[in-house]
Parts: C-alpha cells; sequence; structure tokens
C-alpha cells in the first residue's frame, strides 16, 4: 500500500506507507501531515453538492440541546456528495449500511438513547448510485469525525483516499468513558484504508483541490478533531456545513450547547470562528442535525446545488 502526500509543490505524489498499531492490533496506514499551501486557481464549472439522508434518529431533546427538555425529537442524518471535475468526495456517509439490517447489533444499546431509523437502500453506497457515481467512482473521503451516525462511507470506496482529523482518528481508538457510546469501532477500524490525517490548526483550512471549492475547517468541541466545510459553489456561492460544531441554528446562534461534546470551551469557539467565516464570505449556513432547516433544502437525488 502506498500513502498519497502533498510536494511543495501542492502535486500529489506517493510515499512508502509505515503502519501503526491501534489498541486492537490491526495495521493502519498512517503519517503525520505535511501539508503546504497549494496554488490558488478559479472555482471549478461543473461542480455539484448533492444533500443525502441516510434516515433519521429519535433522541430526547436534552440529547440534542443541553439541559432542555424530555420530549421526544426526530432529526435527520445528512451526508453530502460533491461532484467535482477532479474526482469525487464524499463528506462523512451518514449511518452505515448495516443499522438498516440489525441496528441493535451494530450499535448495541446506543439505540436505547439514539434511535436510528433507516431503510435498506438509505446508505451511501447505494444513494452515490442513484446520481450515477459507483464506489469506485470516488477519490475521497472526508470525515468530519467519527461519531457512529457519519462513518457510513469508511471502507465503501475501495479507490478512495479516507481524510479526517489526526486528533480524532486517535481520539476514536480510545475515547474518554463518557464519550465512548459515540464510537462504533467496526466501522473505523478497517485494515489497508487509504489514511491521510490533518493537523488541527496546522493543516486548518486546507483546500482539497486547490481551488477554493472544499476547505476543511478544525471545529473541535463536539469531539476532540471535529472539523467542518466550507463549499464553494460556481452558482451558489459559499454553503458552510458545520456538520456537528452547531447541530442546529440555536447552537450556531449561541442559544444552546450540543447535548454530547468533549469540550464545551472548544465548542463554543468553534461556533465563533464558524460564524466569523460565515460573516466574511456571506455563506449560507447548514447546522448538522436540523429537521426544520433540513426540510427546506434541495434534497437528492431529485435536485443539487451547483
Amino acid at each position: 500500500m502506498k500513502i498519497i502526500e502533498f510536494n511543495e509543490r501542492g502535486q500529489q505524489v506517493e510515499s512508502e506507507s509505515r503502519s501503526i498499531t491501534p489498541s486492537s492490533g490491526t495495521s493502519f496506514l498512517a503519517k503525520s501531515p505535511s501539508i503546504p499551501s497549494r496554488p490558488k486557481v478559479s472555482v471549478s464549472a461543473g461542480v455539484e453538492l448533492h444533500m443525502f439522508q441516510t434516515g433519521t434518529l429519535r433522541t430526547r431533546k436534552h440529547n440534542i440541546k443541553m439541559n432542555q427538555g424530555e420530549e421526544m425529537w426526530e432529526i435527520p442524518v445528512p451526508w453530502y456528495l460533491l461532484k467535482h471535475p477532479m474526482g469525487n468526495v464524499v463528506i462523512d456517509g451518514g449511518n452505515a449500511a448495516e443499522v438498516a439490517i440489525d441496528k441493535r447489533a451494530h450499535w448495541g444499546d446506543v439505540v436505547d438513547t439514539y434511535d436510528p431509523h433507516m431503510g435498506l437502500k438509505e446508505n451511501c453506497v447505494e444513494q452515490c448510485r442513484s446520481v450515477g457515481v459507483e464506489p469506485e467512482d470516488v477519490r475521497y473521503v472526508v470525515m468530519s469525525h467519527l461519531h457512529l451516525d457519519h462513518t457510513g462511507a469508511v471502507g465503501r470506496f475501495r479507490n478512495a483516499q479516507h481524510i479526517v482529523q489526526r486528533a480524532e482518528y486517535d481520539y476514536a481508538f480510545n475515547p474518554q468513558w463518557f464519550a465512548a457510546g459515540g464510537y462504533i469501532r467496526a466501522d473505523f477500524d478497517r485494515p489497508g484504508l487509504n489514511w491521510k490525517f490533518l493537523g488541527g490548526e496546522m493543516t486548518d483550512n486546507f483546500d482539497l483541490f486547490g481551488d477554493d471549492v472544499i476547505k476543511m475547517i478544525f471545529t473541535p468541541g463536539h469531539s476532540p478533531g471535529h472539523q467542518s466545510f466550507l463549499i464553494t459553489l460556481p452558482k451558489t456561492g459559499p454553503i458552510l456545513l458545520t456538520i456537528d460544531a452547531a447541530y442546529t441554528m440555536d447552537h450556531f446562534e449561541n442559544k444552546a450547547l450540543p447535548g454530547f461534546l468533549t469540550s464545551a470551551q472548544d465548542a463554543a469557539n468553534s461556533v465563533a470562528k464558524l460564524r466569523r467565516i460565515a460573516e466574511r464570505t456571506g455563506a449560507k449556513v447548514i447546522a448538522g442535525h436540523d429537521m426544520r432547516q433540513w426540510e427546506g433544502m434541495l434534497h437528492a437525488p431529485k435536485s443539487f446545488y451547483a
């Protein structure tokens, strides 16, 4: 196996792999990030953002908005496909396909708190096919973080390089007790995957294609290595995918904290950072699990943003 890195000219190059051994003993490819700025070009024509949903989660309100009630809420589980002339990008992937088959067997007792409802065809592989993208056509799988409702794409696209924050990858293998339920190791502990690790503030605003279409923004707090995404489209303009840095627009507007986080201080700082970006760019802000907002979006496979 090879690791793809970026040289000083921003070009992708192959280097020899080296293995690390997580606590399970499974070998993973790893390399500390050293990613220079890449040459800037104009936003590419022919770029499309497709917004999919792998069902819903049913949970108590206080699990979404800290200390705010016991009533049941139903929230969407989104993921995103970015079609780009330089390669297709899957962002997260929602729930794993196994959840639709036997959710308790795959997630365990987590389903007593976050109850997934998902159809057999509501997985990222089948949904990619619905817009003409086969598994071998995906170049990158980009992970906001490795929580169980985001890891549906890991290992499903055999030609894809997987990009994640190194802090998130390491934490997922050894989470603190209060966060352990958020990680399903079977989803990401997969041998032979081609991983690329980003380095927090050192690689902040990493521009995947060098054309400003997709930038990765380090936003810890919900998890130690969470990242959000600034997508810039030729016609629509900038879209800010907060992912779980802001579950809902109430989080983004400083009216609530998420019900699940590893650092309240980091979470608040990350929202402040995203608010500055939105103000500077004029981006449309899309929260991670806001049902009211989600219902008003253009949904794949019927529609997309260009």
